[in-house]
Order: C-alpha cells, then sequence, then structure tokens
C-alpha cells in the first residue's frame, strides 16, 4: 500500500467517487491493546504511520464499519476495512440480469432513464446490481473508457460517457462504439451538451432565476463529501449551475437546473451554498425541516413527505445532444419519477389549502 492512500484526480462526473474496500483484517481473540494507527503500518507491508493517519482523517479508515480515529485501541474481534476512492484490481463486471429503462437505442448509444437507488458501476458494498452490471447483460462488447487513477491502477467504466448519483434518478447515455464514446465524451468536456434537472429546495428562492458560481471539491473536514469553496479558491474546481423557479410551495421550491459544468455533487452543493438544500438530502442537511410552522401537523406531512420520497429530489430530466455520427441534434425528455411526483402534489396541494 505505498500510493494507495494518495488521492487521484477527480473524475468528471457528477457521481461521487465511490469508496472501494482494499484490505478487511479481523483481529483475533489474543490481540493486545494497539492504537490502529501503529497496528496498520505493522501489518500492511510498504506504507507509514502518516499516510494511516491521513487517511483516518479522510474517514477511510473503518472499524466495524464506522470511520475511526488514528488512536483508537483496536480489541480482540474488531473487524478493520481500508477504504480508498479507486478500485482494487481485481473488481470485476458480472454481467447481471437486471431490467433497465432504454428510452431509445440504435447502432451507435442508448438512452437509459435510471430508477433511483440503482449504482451506476460496482463500488464497495454494490458489487452487484450496477446498472452497468445490466448493460454487461444487454450489450456485447461495449467501448470501455479506462481513466488513469493512480501510477498503473486504471478504472474501466463500459459505456458510460457519465454517471449520476445513485439516489439520483433519470437520463444517462451509453456509448456502444468506440468512435461513438470519443465524439461524446469530447462533446461533455467541451460542454456542448445541453443537460437539465429538476429538484425540490428547502426555502422560498427570492429570484426567479440566477446562477451559482463557487469551486466544488472535497470537503476538507469529511472527504467523502463535497463542499463549496469561493470561486478562485485553491480548493475545489470551477462549477457553475444556472437555475430557474418552476413553481413555488411557500416552504418548497421546485426549480430547474442548468449544468455548465459536471462535477461531483455539483446541484446538491451548490444549493447548500446559497442555504437552500435540496429536500432530503441526508449528506447536505436536507433531511430536517428547514422551513415552515412548528406543529404537530405540518411536522407530520413533511415526514409523510420524506418517507414518500427517501432520497434527495434530484432528476436528470432533459438531454440535448448531437449524435455522435451523423450530427443530429438529438432532445431525450424522462418523467418525473413517481416519488418525486407524489411530494410535488403534496406540497402543491399543502400551497393551494394554505391560501385558502
Amino acid at each position: 500500500m505505498t500510493e494507495d492512500f494518495l488521492e487521484p484526480d477527480e473524475l468528471n462526473t457528477d457521481e461521487a467517487h465511490s469508496l472501494y474496500e482494499h484490505h478487511n483484517i479481523k483481529i483475533t481473540k489474543g490481540q493486545e491493546l494497539i492504537r490502529i494507527d501503529k497496528f496498520l503500518m505493522i501489518t500492511l507491508p510498504n506504507t507509514t504511520r502518516t499516510k494511516i493517519q491521513h487517511a483516518c482523517e479522510a474517514g477511510m479508515v473503518l472499524v466495524n464499519g464506522k470511520a475511526t480515529k488514528s488512536n483508537y485501541k483496536i480489541k480482540p474481534f474488531d473487524e478493520i476495512s481500508i477504504m480508498l476512492t479507486v478500485p482494487p484490481r481485481n473488481v470485476e463486471i458480472v454481467p447481471e440480469n437486471s431490467p433497465i429503462d432504454i428510452t431509445f437505442e440504435d447502432d451507435f448509444l442508448c438512452i437509459v432513464n435510471k430508477k433511483p437507488g440503482m449504482v451506476v458501476h460496482p463500488a464497495y458494498g454494490n458489487y452487484t446490481g450496477t446498472l452497468v452490471n445490466a448493460l454487461a447483460f444487454h450489450f456485447d462488447n461495449l467501448p470501455k473508457t479506462r481513466t488513469k487513477l493512480n501510477n498503473d491502477l486504471y478504472l474501466d467504466r463500459p459505456g458510460l460517457v457519465h454517471r449520476i448519483d445513485k439516489n439520483t434518478s433519470g437520463i444517462i447515455i451509453i456509448a456502444k462504439t468506440e468512435l461513438a464514446m470519443t465524439r461524446l465524451a469530447k462533446d461533455f468536456f467541451d460542454r456542448t451538451m445541453d443537460r437539465k434537472y429538476v429538484a425540490l429546495c428547502w426555502g422560498d428562492l427570492k429570484q426567479d432565476s440566477g446562477t451559482i458560481v463557487g469551486n466544488v471539491g472535497r470537503d476538507l473536514r469529511d472527504r467523502k463529501k463535497m463542499y463549496t469553496f469561493p470561486e478562485g479558491s485553491e480548493h475545489g474546481k470551477h462549477a457553475v449551475t444556472h437555475y430557474k423557479v418552476l413553481e413555488r410551495f411557500g416552504y418548497i421550491t421546485l426549480v430547474e437546473c442548468k449544468l455548465e459544468t459536471g462535477r461531483t455533487h455539483q446541484i446538491r452543493v451548490h444549493f447548500k451554498s446559497i442555504g437552500h438544500p435540496l429536500f432530503n438530502d441526508n449528506e447536505y442537511g436536507g433531511d430536517v425541516i428547514l422551513k415552515g410552522i412548528n406543529s404537530g401537523k405540518y411536522k407530520q406531512f413533511v415526514q409523510n413527505c420524506f418517507e414518500l420520497l427517501p432520497r434527495q429530489a434530484l432528476h436528470a430530466k432533459t438531454l440535448g445532444i448531437s449524435h455522435p455520427i451523423s450530427g443530429e441534434k438529438l432532445f431525450f425528455d424522462s418523467e418525473i419519477p413517481a416519488d418525486m411526483q407524489a411530494v410535488i402534489d403534496k406540497w402543491r396541494k399543502y400551497a393551494k389549502d394554505k391560501e385558502l
């Protein structure tokens, strides 16, 4: 484990970096109490105590499933997991006959409407049941994007031009040939694709439209999350989100978001940065009541909405592209999924009844 604790360059995707288990150590019955950083330095070859301490600070060292500090003293029967943001070399894509919603397909590409809760590609805790596993079953010989992560370590992503979060629903484009992959990837890099999302955010936005600009990068206090830094900061990468209000419900606002860049968790952290986290976003503070009235009836109403939509209220609704071979302009639209639409309908009724 020499370079493994070093941070790889951020992948230019919408989905958060997944965590992969690289080491799993079960402590035996007779183990003496010892600091975990010292124990791992002795146990794992080619590493240093400093790297292990940094990994603990980043939340990459788990004991019994929970992140631990470097001064934790291991005990008999503890189970230690070393997590990294890059996959181990032996991750294998196993084809699985899982249903996927293909809304368009030709010889060069297909459009998938990803359901919420589906992970895009295998990672720690989700080695099966992912979109990539399903794609490997439904298609033969998909082209692979090989992304260099660390020295000789690469991540192969068959067919994927981009990704979205596990709990974000909506449109994903899949390339079926090498040429289509190359040209679509260039379009994403050049920002010529037109991507729009719909989201529910907490609060009543002051303006009917606006632009959020701020670098997006890893949170310095919690490396598993992302954070919005000031534009021009040495941290994060330049990110721009344009939005317009579609409907106001008083304490909640339905917005359309157009991405100018595609950083990890961009919409989610940008809206948090302006004080309007996405509804029921448990990573960025939207899963508690942030606006409204202090009554039991209202609290129960919001809780019912949380139960109807057990994820962040974010859907990748439309995608406009130039066909990678013919150059034809194509536009794809997807329906807002039932869980999110049900919550929108409840808030719409709530806002209407409140006016009466």
